[in-house]
């Protein structure tokens, strides 16, 4: 089975598909909406000549039982609802966007992830199960919340420098809080740090596309909690 999986982004939406080593991508934005999602991975692909029997889509956004709760936030509206299934005319796997680069960054143990992009991503897997997690938006401290100072906002409000200490004390209070034994950071913006702490390491982005193919298999059905 040729499984594609879409990793969509506040800036970027990319796609693999089985057997292909290099990924396809097009610009996203914040008036992106499924509709424009589903045109442009279906224009993409067709020029490729890529061929697909299943996807797995993560999305920066709450996901439950296979279906988003509200609309991604640095995205346009339409999303809840949206019928992926007849849109792709397959079927369609939707997971957290975090939670997907966290399944397949996954070495074994407790492990917490945080997505450094455009907004922080979170998911923890303990235990064999991954348990999306919504962080960002938690107060932190100043009337902020945690995206506003790991996320994109926080970095060009306080510069690399003083962003990397903001992050670092993020991970030592979320892990602490987890009792993870192993942290990993994930995003566009994780090439940023230096120095981590034992413990801590910079991901592999394109560990998001594994983690979209292990949904389809049968161990990750027993990694993965819908």
């Amino acid at each position: 089975m040729n499984v594609l999986v879409i990793d969509v982004g506040g800036t970027h939406v990319k796609m693999l598909v089985t057997g292909k080593r290099q990924h396809l991508q097009f610009d996203s934005g914040p008036r992106m909406t499924p509709k424009d999602l589903a045109a442009g991975v279906k224009k993409t692909v067709i020029e490729a000549g890529w061929r697909y029997d299943a996807i797995t889509m993560g999305c920066p956004g709450p996901v439950l039982h296979g279906r988003l709760i509200s609309g991604p936030p640095n995205l346009g509206p339409g999303w809840v609802g949206f019928n992926f299934q007849r849109a792709f005319g397959c079927p369609v796997r939707i997971i957290n966007d975090a939670a997907m680069q966290a399944l397949g960054s996954y070495c074994g143990g407790n492990m917490l992830f945080l997505g450094l992009g455009t907004g922080l991503g979170s998911a923890l897997i303990a235990d064999s199960f991954v348990l999306p997690m919504e962080l960002a938006h938690l107060p932190y401290k100043k009337g902020l919340t945690y995206e506003d100072f790991a996320g994109l906002r926080g970095l060009r409000r306080l510069g690399k420098k003083k962003w990397r200490l903001q992050v670092l004390e993020i991970v030592k209070q979320l892990r602490a809080a987890t009792l993870a034994e192993d942290v990993v950071l994930g995003g566009g913006n994780s090439r940023l740090m230096k120095r981590l702490p034992p413990g801590v390491r910079v991901g592999d982005n394109a560990n998001a596309f594994r983690g979209g193919f292990r949904l389809w298999k049968g161990k990750a059905n027993r990694l993965f909690v819908r």
